[in-house]
């Protein structure tokens, strides 16, 4: 090739832009210095007959079968109890998944909406797990599943790890109940107060470090302040105690509503 074609071949050649990409410098072996930093891990406190129980409900779990010993453990301690009640709907269709659900005991239906029609599609019988799709694909409830007698499961799921202080806007606060429960909406949910400017929610998963015990919805436009549970310990411990005897006053409303106080409160604290 002579010194015409080179300049040619050159000229031919597509303008690429020169892309100037900047990171900071990592070092593995450093990142157990930051262990700190890191977010606190979830701990449910449980009894050693609790313990026990939940070893023996998870250790046929397909999703848990490549967790070596201290991993499972880990799992063990993020995981609550819950008990369930003939009729109670665990999760519904076409909900938001916050929890994946480990059957103890009880027996429960699988049901699925088909053209406006609840349909049984299947049951499971004192053993099996459900509601881990919704939280691995980030996608609503796929199905409904209801208790058909007295249960236990066990919960993991979603941190709580958020509070929130309304700056502007209208924040519609509602509560799941049995479909069978006077004044519900079409999915289910019961309005149960409505947060406007300098109010707040959220607090009542971190104080009583329990899952969320109802669901927000922004009402139009809303502008939130949102503090992580780090900030909200920090800056809000000094009113912990107030904040607790709240939950009095939520429990009060929610007997006059449903007849129970939904169990919001931390039976050990």
């Amino acid at each position: 090739m002579n010194s015409a074609d080179r300049v040619t071949a050159q000229n031919n050649l597509p303008n690429y832009q020169t892309i100037l990409v900047c990171a900071e410098a990592f070092n593995p072996d450093d990142d157990e210095d930051d262990d700190e930093d890191a977010e606190p891990k979830i701990i449910y406190p449980k009894a050693d007959e609790q313990r026990i129980r939940l070893q023996e409900t998870c250790k046929d779990i397909l999703l848990f079968k490549n967790l070596d010993t201290e991993q499972m453990s880990q799992v063990l301690d993020a995981m609550f109890e819950r008990l369930v009640s003939p009729g109670e709907h665990v999760i519904d269709q076409d909900d938001d998944g916050d929890n994946f659900y480990v059957i103890e005991r009880g027996t429960y239906d699988i049901s699925v909406k088909v053209d406006g029609i609840d349909c049984c599609i299947g049951t499971y019988n004192n053993h099996g797990s459900f509601g881990e799709l919704a939280l691995m694909y980030n996608t609503p409830r796929a199905a409904t599943i209801i208790a058909t007698s007295p249960g236990a499961l066990w919960g993991l799921g979603d941190s709580a790890d958020s509070f929130y202080i309304v700056e502007s806007g209208e924040v519609k606060i509602t509560m799941r109940r049995t479909k069978s429960q006077l004044n519900v909406e079409e999915n289910g949910a019961v309005e149960i107060a409505r947060c406007t400017r300098g109010q707040y929610f959220g607090e009542l998963a971190l104080v009583t470090n329990k899952p969320r015990a109802a669901s927000a919805y922004a009402v139009g436009n809303v502008k939130c302040l949102v503090m992580d549970v780090q900030a909200f310990e920090r800056l809000l411990g000094p009113c912990m105690d107030i904040m607790k005897r709240n939950i009095v006053n939520y429990e009060e409303q929610l007997v006059e509503l449903f007849g129970t106080n939904m169990d919001i409160s931390d039976p050990t604290a």
